[in-house]
């Protein structure tokens, strides 16, 4: 997870220093040599330390998903966690693409969900007509949303 945030940050910081640059030349400064090595500088080092910042602000609610023989446990992030047994799952899908994949939970009666207690909002939901579904955002997950997928087409293969 934290090489895909370092990937996210540093693109975005390449991108603002490469905009400043340009907008810095149109306004008719001279860029010099040391004005460079600044950038690249500021490349290497203000991504690392955004992404550290940002992991260990964002650690403890950060979405999760659990497996094991008696069911799936999930939480959506700043989210409670849901338990799920694999015989209540009616279907499993993935939404979306990169970093905003979300895995999309459905399960076929509602009396089979067990929401934790503790700190945390509600899990995510998303409602169409009777039908209502759990979200998870598993984009940045590691292994990832494809392995994850995988895994539990092993466990529900009529169902993913």
């Amino acid at each position: 997870m934290f090489v895909t945030v370092l990937w996210v940050v540093a693109a975005v910081w390449a991108a603002c220093r490469g905009l400043s640059l340009l907008i810095l030349l149109a306004a008719g400064a001279r860029v010099t040599v040391a004005d460079l090595i600044g950038v690249g500088e500021s490349l290497l080092v203000v991504p690392a330390v955004a992404t550290c910042v940002i992991m260990l602000v964002a650690w403890n609610r950060l979405g999760w998903l659990r497996s094991n023989v008696h069911g799936v446990e999930f939480a959506a992030t700043g989210r409670r966690g849901v338990r799920l047994p694999w015989s209540a799952i009616a279907a499993v899908a993935l939404r979306r693409r990169g970093p905003f994949t979300e895995l999309v939970v459905t399960p076929s009666a509602a009396g089979a969900i067990t929401v934790a207690d503790g700190p945390g909002r509600a899990p995510r939901t998303r409602r169409r007509g009777a039908e209502v579904a759990y979200l998870v955002d598993v984009g940045l997950m590691s292994p990832g949303p494809r392995t994850l997928l995988a895994e539990l087409h092993r466990r529900l293969p009529g169902k993913v």
